[in-house]
């Protein structure tokens, strides 16, 4: 797609604006707008930015204040010092933070509810220090993906199983938004517009919150993380913004 010109790239999203937003958790409108977006950023950016997150230029558009570095910093970093073909700094990202942070934990705790213990094979340190030796076109091959993985199965599996689709963890988040949790977002959000109004620009999240219920923007999964954020701000009573001291405290500081 980035051989593509920008002024076309713009134009097909245009058009696909006129697609209204689905309720499927990851449709096929959802993968093209979101496909020619990533096409205009940076490869880090763009790799995050597939997950469902803001851009950097979106999340600057939401606060009023510079925000600190990201994780993008260490992904770029990752491109700086690990050799090879370009895909190996990726592996190594999704590896420490999106496996970790987020995949396993999901694991982690649904199996924990139910007094389960999950014991993922392929997280064998052996698998893993092979695997990274492994060249990319036997990992991704045209658009098949785990290519080798899926060859050596082939004896042993059924082709239902080496050539199903991919199935996520993803949940239905726009379609719950606009749904049963919709009154729960619209609660957190304006608990936080009273709390936090000067480090968030509401404006520009309630604009967002618009287009995701008229269904000109599938934003769910946006609004999933801001959510969360803001209910995570609320649990532990974290302030955006500089406490005035009490006069004791500030005796006790001056001296």
């Amino acid at each position: 797609m980035r051989r593509a010109p920008a002024s076309a790239i713009r134009l097909a999203l245009q058009a696909l604006r006129l697609w209204p937003a689905s309720n499927e958790k990851i449709s096929l409108e959802y993968k093209l707008k979101r496909m020619l977006q990533g096409s205009l950023l940076p490869a880090e950016q763009a790799h995050v930015f597939w997950n469902g997150t803001f851009s950097e230029t979106e999340k600057a558009g939401l606060v009023t204040t510079p925000l600190p570095g990201s994780l993008l910093d260490l992904l770029a970093e990752l491109k700086a010092t690990l050799p090879g073909d370009g895909i190996a700094p990726f592996l190594a990202f999704d590896q420490n933070y999106y496996l970790a942070d987020d995949i396993l934990v999901k694991s982690d705790r649904m199996s924990m509810a139910h007094s389960v213990e999950v014991r993922p094979p392929f997280l064998d340190h052996r698998i893993i220090e092979f695997a990274a030796t492994v060249p990319s076109d036997l990992k991704v091959r045209g658009n098949r993906q785990k290519f080798l993985l899926k060859e050596l199965m082939r004896p042993h599996l059924t082709s239902s199983i080496t050539q199903r689709k991919k199935i996520g963890f993803d949940i239905p988040a726009h379609e719950w938004f606009r749904g049963p949790l919709r009154r729960l977002l619209m609660d957190t959000l304006e608990w936080a517009q009273a709390e936090h109004g000067e480090l968030f620009r509401f404006g520009s999240i309630w604009s967002i919150v618009e287009q995701h219920m008229d269904r000109n923007l599938n934003a769910g999964y946006h609004l999933w993380g801001l959510m969360t954020l803001f209910l995570w701000m609320k649990r532990w009573d974290i302030s955006s913004a500089p406490r005035e001291l009490s006069r004791a405290q500030a005796v006790s500081v001056g001296t």
